[in-house]
């Protein structure tokens, strides 16, 4: 079974569901409308099915190599990192000015999706240059914008996110990377760093590293880090590559999945580097990266997810086995008309509509703040990006674990190339921050002591609760229900004062949260549309699915007594 984009849904979500080529006209200036969603979508569309999802299984069986000091890749790497960066995709988002295309960031993560479907460990190396395009539009000097930017958003350069160290891990905060004035105008480096994704390949002309590091003197933790650009060739002025800078691959990692993409530990020895926004200011221009890449990772998971749901639904109509119990036909049916394989598929579908709309929503809310310069609406994409980001992949390793589950024993030989999903989109709830720091971080930062934000979503939802109640009545209870009890959550989440207590349930909170916020899209989707399969499939979501945010909240609300109350458990020789 070959990848189909599924640019039908995203227009629908994208036109009916979120209104946005209305909001544009409405004069919000996102450069948006009916017929560039379709140019794009139907052109990266025949690009990844064509060319870049046929390479996919070639970077699982061939896997990044490091020989000779160099790294090796499968040959197709090349030509299909080519068709990318030709066709734009790179700096799709990234300014005019500078070489980008300047489109909305809800039609780069349509982009994204259907690149990281095709073949996400290639998508990954696009995915974190525009991180870094985003970086240094909002914090670097204009001297460094034009030096590097233009080659960035080309692809003719790519770019990476430094911040891990052997000793570090998570604490970024207890890093050991030094930096000093270097005298002329530039910095010099040293200190290793460690996951550096894409650290080191031969599918661009130059890899700039965007490193964290302390300069001497600098207050301890990370009000004393500052950001540093540092590429691996020395440009001049005009952008031309001049000598290589001190910057060694020590090694790539051998890796659960995700085996084409190279994951470098990287050593600095005393190299040339930019300054990137104000000394001791690093950890800020890096969240902007950090976020960026948030968004792009959560899309990850979608990513996976939608094409483990093709495979499943087109393995399960072909694969025979059994009696169909429903309907009594003879002989031996397909295993969709199976209970149990139906509930999975279900699922499997439903979750993956959810993510998609929550990526867009996160997307478009931050498109519309930059364009309005709107505070609200900032603090709301801030409140959905770690939603996003955990979630989004959470869903992405079940979704993926019930496409080897519904292949049966075919799932589990690797030559029907179905355990790829899972292992390649393990990592996306592990790097960009682990799903329990996302958790960590809306309950204790982006909550804030008064979740105005979180409650202004919820009074959304009851205007939509509003809206459908006089069609979908026992839908609506549903929805009903479990906002109250999310709301019962929040509530407890801002009368605990005592940070730990927050975190003890804030995994749960977070997809409660989430788990809410999909139900809120189900019941939007179907006011907006009369297609039988849309409220056929809200219908099992908000059913069997949303109650789940109910059970969710009560947990989340639990704090860490039963976590603390029996330390011998964690004392226990096993």
């Amino acid at each position: 079974m070959s990848y189909l984009a599924p640019t039908d849904e995203m227009k629908f979500l994208l036109r009916d569901l979120f209104g946005i080529c209305d909001k544009s006209g409405a004069g919000t200036n996102l450069n948006f409308d009916d017929e560039t969603v379709d140019s794009i979508l139907d052109e990266v569309s025949r690009l990844t099915e064509h060319v870049i999802s046929p390479i996919n299984k070639d970077g699982d069986l061939y896997p990044a190599s490091f020989e000779g000091g160099k790294v090796v890749l499968p040959q197709s790497f090349s030509k299909a990192y080519d068709a990318i960066a030709k066709g734009g995709w790179v700096g799709i988002s990234g300014h005019p000015k500078y070489g980008g295309l300047g489109l909305p960031m809800v039609l780069t993560t349509c982009v994204n999706e259907i690149l990281s479907s095709g073949c996400l460990s290639l998508a990954l190396n696009p995915l974190m240059t525009q991180g870094q395009i985003d970086a240094l539009e909002n914090h670097a000097s204009e001297e460094i914008k034009k030096r590097f930017l233009p080659r960035l958003n080309s692809g003719e350069w790519s770019g990476t996110m430094n911040l891990t160290e052997p000793q570090a891990g998570s604490d970024v905060g207890a890093l050991s990377s030094k930096a000093k004035p270097g005298g002329d105008g530039l910095y010099r480096i040293t200190g290793q760093k460690i996951y550096i994704s894409w650290g080191d390949h031969c599918l661009s002309s130059n890899i700039c590293h965007l490193v964290l590091a302390r300069l001497s003197g600098s207050p301890e933790g990370t009000k004393g880090i500052s950001l540093f650009l540092v590429p691996k060739y020395i440009p001049n002025d005009s952008g031309e590559l001049m000598s290589q800078n001190n910057v060694k691959t020590i090694s790539l990692e051998k890796k659960m999945g995700l085996h084409g993409s190279p994951t470098a530990v990287l050593e600095y020895d005393n190299a040339k580097a930019w300054l990137i926004g104000q000394e001791n200011k690093g950890m800020a221009a890096m969240f902007t990266m950090m976020n960026n890449a948030r968004l792009g990772v959560a899309v990850q998971g979608l990513s996976q997810s939608e094409l483990a749901t093709q495979k499943a639904f087109d393995y399960a109509k072909q694969r025979k086995q059994g009696k169909n119990l429903k309907f009594f036909e003879n002989g031996s049916t397909a295993i969709i008309n199976h209970a149990d394989v139906r509930r999975n598929l279900l699922i499997m579908k439903s979750l993956t509509f959810v993510s998609r709309a929550l990526c867009f929503d996160t997307a478009i809310s931050s498109d519309l703040a930059k364009s309005n310069n709107d505070p609200d609406l900032l603090q709301r994409v801030s409140l959905l990006t770690p939603i996003a980001k955990a979630f989004c992949t959470d869903v992405g390793c079940r979704v993926t674990d019930l496409c080897i589950q519904v292949h049966g024993g075919m799932g589990y030989i690797e030559a029907s190339g179905i355990s790829q999903l899972y292992r390649d989109v393990r990592i996306t709830a592990i790097y960009e921050g682990t799903n329990g720091i996302q958790a960590m971080d809306l309950v204790g930062r982006k909550l804030g002591s008064d979740g105005n934000i979180a409650y202004s979503i919820i009074k959304e939802i009851m205007i939509n609760e509003n809206m459908a109640v006089g069609r979908f009545p026992e839908l609506v209870e549903l929805v009903s229900m479990a906002r109250k009890n999310v709301t019962k959550a929040l509530d407890w989440m801002l009368s605990q004062h005592d940070l730990n207590e927050r975190f003890s349930g804030a995994r749960s909170f977070l997809s409660a949260f989430a788990l809410l916020l999909g139900g809120n899209y189900m019941l939007r989707s179907i006011l907006v549309s009369n297609d039988v399969k849309r409220k056929e499939l809200a219908e099992f979501f908000i059913y069997q699915i949303l109650p789940s945010a109910s059970v969710e909240a009560s947990i989340s609300c639990q704090g860490s007594n039963q976590l603390y109350q029996s330390p011998g458990i964690f004392t226990e020789d096993f």
